[in-house]
């Protein structure tokens, strides 16, 4: 797989986001519902794109959805303390979703001001949940045991607080902030795998998980101001001569598919995240702005390819906020 170079992913942000910029320029309303891309990538190891992760900060609460390569990087660029997550939510148990979690769960627990947690690292996800958290726990107790001696670490910090759920429904109600699950599908042998609507204040967020055309994805997605969607593609010729990338493609949401769920379900804003590009040595990866067109057969509503450390304000409107150091 081949990296998108920078003059594509500008001309495609630009082409993609200027309907949405407008609406942010337009927004003076403050908000305290947001929500940022931490990661936007597939497996592959970019430079530009980390892996999944999404957080929504609804209040004081800091919601973590999946965590992939580099998410603490990613809090520390926006002045998140890792120690400060409220919960984390997975959808499912593919790597690129969760090897970032050993990071966050320790790091987060250190005595630096990024880090500082002093209450158990709360995680909540479909079936499977406790034995990954339990198995992370096995392979590091070696460094907890001589953190706790040396650094005298609070255990409490360290301690987990596991939730697990195997139907769709609510899986987190706090103080004003509703998480509610969903099965998507995912592929055959992908199972569990979730997606999640959450709602704050009379408006929501809604992440599809990663996912083919599903209709569950329409059904909690319908109305809601926010609809962050994966999204998978590869060139004709390519899907027409590799059977590997045939099945890769098989288990995402093509553009124009993504388009149709978007369509249907009406959100204030679409946003593509956690973008499968595929290619080979011979053909290139699709660019982003063959994506955005293919999209746009099936699609004409506001639309913004997500970048890593893009940001969302849900208010009257949704303003897009692009990452500035």
């Amino acid at each position: 797989m081949s990296s998108t170079g920078g003059t594509i992913r500008k001309k495609a942000a630009f082409a993609c986001s200027l309907a949405a910029l407008m609406l942010a320029s337009a927004s003076h309303a403050q908000t305290d519902f947001k929500v940022t891309l931490l990661g936007t990538a597939s497996p592959a190891p970019r430079v530009d794109r980390f892996g999944p992760s999404t957080l929504v900060e609804a209040g004081e609460q800091k919601l973590l959805f999946d965590a992939g390569r580099g998410v603490p990087i990613r809090l520390r660029q926006l002045n998140v303390p890792i120690g400060k997550i409220t919960a984390l939510f997975i959808t499912h148990y593919h790597s690129d979703h969760t090897s970032g979690i050993p990071d966050v769960w320790l790091t987060g627990w250190l005595s630096a001001p990024y880090g500082r947690r002093t209450a158990p690292f709360r995680v909540i996800g479909p079936v499977g949940a406790k034995a990954l958290m339990s198995n992370l726990e096995k392979a590091y107790a070696l460094d907890i045991k001589i953190r706790i001696e040396d650094e005298k670490l609070p255990q409490e910090g360290i301690a987990t607080a596991l939730e697990e759920f195997d139907k769709d429904g609510v899986v987190y109600d706090n103080n004003g902030v509703k998480v509610i699950a969903f099965a998507v599908e995912h592929g055959a042998a992908i199972k569990p795998a979730v997606g999640y609507r959450v709602e704050y204040k009379g408006r929501s967020v809604t992440l599809s998980g990663d996912t083919r055309y599903d209709e569950n994805v329409v059904k909690h997605g319908t109305g809601t101001d926010l609809l962050i969607h994966e999204v998978g593609s590869a060139r004709p010729e390519l899907l027409a001569t590799s059977v590997p990338v045939q099945r890769i493609i098989a288990h995402h949401t093509t553009p124009r598919e993504a388009g149709q769920v978007f369509s249907r379900a009406k959100p204030k804003m679409a946003v593509y995240a956690h973008i499968v590009l595929l290619s080979s040595d011979k053909i290139p990866e699709p660019t982003l702005e063959e994506i955005v067109a293919e999209t746009r057969q099936t699609y004409s509503g506001p639309l913004v390819v997500g970048e890593d450390l893009m940001s969302f304000e849900i208010g009257e409107t949704v303003a897009v906020r692009p990452y500035k150091k």
